[in-house]
């Protein structure tokens, strides 16, 4: 009778405890459930897939006026990324709104924002009158890899929704000045896109049109000039950036004449351009097995910080090397990118017909990019390359240098939270192990972990049993 009352005692025991353990176990899983995903999802996928950057966080914090995010899709087509990404917008602002609606019941629905066809999955980010259209497209967006002749899928989602939001919040977008006139090449359609992406507005501008720099100016930009500009136009640039105005430049050198007028606006600062095309001595700076292909070394500053810290490397083409007088330049000209002391300027141009060093040329190193802080806080970024924005580049440098020119326009106008959002690559990365260990981790799984298993499990048995035999 006292072995089976114990018996029952001990019962009942482990049967209160276990419902009081389940009951806690139900409650910490209703509070865990109350809590945003962002407190109880960590994302441990390499791209960040389903993280947001603090670019967005500074930017959705900053909010002031309600947002509506509509999410056009039909029932049980929710793409799972898209979903997660906009329930970290939602628990990031009150002001955010994530509204369905199903094209099945609204047919109608997406006519009122865009003329395109908006697949599953598309998305229109509204704020009052103003509203922009987010195509699945570019939501994944897809590239041409020219190494593999087939394409590589991002996930552009973060980047897509944010800018849309820093556009409809804010009817005073920025506006940048295209200097035309001059043979300038038209911006490479991918930097073009950043651009947009960033909410900067993009418009010609002839300088012999006007009397003066509009007022309505963010900056002026003169990209990939191919003829000189003119004395008037260069006392109208100079007297621009002295009054606080803002130039952007990717000026290389020219296959006819020069600019003489244009580095003009350098040489007062104490940056003279150097005539010739960059040849780099040092094997490990360069590209492409081609030493006029500059990796150049990245000082740091805010502008290159962001691909220093992640390791992204700007290819410079065709490079017209700067020297910097450092007597007159002090304290005005950061240097931005430069070269090793073993590279040297080829005078002949674009007919070199050898990377060798030849009588005449002239001794590196040089600079290939520079800051300049002229006065009323005006400023001047000079690019010695006018190919580096190119599509090819770009992909060739896996983008950095796309960011290169952002950074610098951002940094130039005074955007810095809505930078553009870096994609995220879909592709897949895998493992590779050799056969060797590919044989012992079949040899663990399949015949150490089972036998240990059962070994601890007939230890177990033969203990209880003992157990019951000492005490009956």
């Amino acid at each position: 009778m006292k072995q089976n009352r114990n018996a029952f005692c001990g019962g009942a025991y482990s049967l209160i405890l276990s419902a009081v353990v389940l009951t806690i176990l139900i409650v910490v899983n209703i509070l865990v459930n109350a809590l945003p995903e962002n407190l109880t999802k960590y994302d441990i996928s390499a791209a960040k897939l389903y993280s947001i950057t603090s670019n967005t966080k500074a930017v959705v914090n900053g909010l002031d006026e309600d947002v509506t995010i509509y999410w056009i899709v039909q029932v049980d087509k929710e793409d799972a990324v898209i979903e997660n990404l906009l329930n970290k917008y939602d628990s990031l602002s009150d002001h955010i709104q994530i509204v369905k609606k199903n094209p099945d019941v609204y047919p109608t629905f997406a006519e009122q924002y865009t003329d395109e066809e908006a697949a599953n999955n598309s998305l229109v980010v509204e704020c009052g009158e103003r509203s922009r259209f987010i195509g699945y497209d570019d939501i994944y967006v897809q590239e041409a890899d020219i190494y593999s002749y087939s394409y590589n899928t991002s996930f552009d989602g973060e980047g897509a929704i944010t800018s849309a939001i820093d556009y409809v919040v804010n009817e005073e977008q920025p506006k940048i000045y295209l200097l035309e006139g001059h043979g300038e090449r038209e911006l490479p359609a991918s930097f073009k896109e950043q651009i947009e992406k960033e909410n900067i507005q993009l418009e010609q501008l002839s300088l012999l049109n006007v009397d003066s720099i509009p007022e309505d100016a963010a900056g002026i930009m003169i990209y990939a000039p191919s003829s000189d500009i003119s004395g008037e136009e260069q006392t109208m640039l100079a007297d621009y950036t002295k009054k606080g105005g803002k130039l952007f430049a990717a000026a290389g050198p020219v296959k006819e004449g020069s600019l003489d007028n244009l580095h003009g606006l350098l040489e007062e600062y104490g940056v003279t351009a150097q005539d010739g095309i960059v040849v780099e001595g040092d094997r490990e700076r360069y590209a492409l097995q081609t030493p006029y292909a500059l990796l150049p070394q990245m000082e740091s500053s805010d502008i290159t910080d962001a691909l220093i810290e992640e390791h992204y490397y700007p290819i410079l083409p065709i490079v017209q090397g700067l020297k910097v007088d450092e007597t007159k330049a002090a304290g005005r000209v950061t240097t931005l990118l430069s070269t090793t002391d073993q590279a040297f300027s080829k005078m002949a141009g674009y007919e070199l017909s050898t990377y060798e060093r030849e009588e005449g040329d002239v001794d590196g190193p040089f600079v290939a990019a520079v800051f300049i802080s002229c006065e009323n806080e005006g400023q001047i970024l000079w690019f010695g390359s006018s190919d580096f924005l190119e599509d090819m580049y770009n992909a060739l440098s896996s983008g950095a240098n796309g960011d290169l020119g952002m950074n610098a326009l951002s940094s130039m106008i005074g955007e810095s939270e809505a930078m553009a959002i870096r994609s995220k690559s879909l592709n897949y990365n895998y493992l590779t192990i050799s056969e060797s260990a590919s044989a012992m981790l079949q040899a663990v799984m399949i015949g150490v972990f089972p036998l240990a298993y059962l070994g601890i499990g007939i230890c177990v048995v033969m203990r209880r049993r003992r157990m019951q035999n000492e005490a009956g």
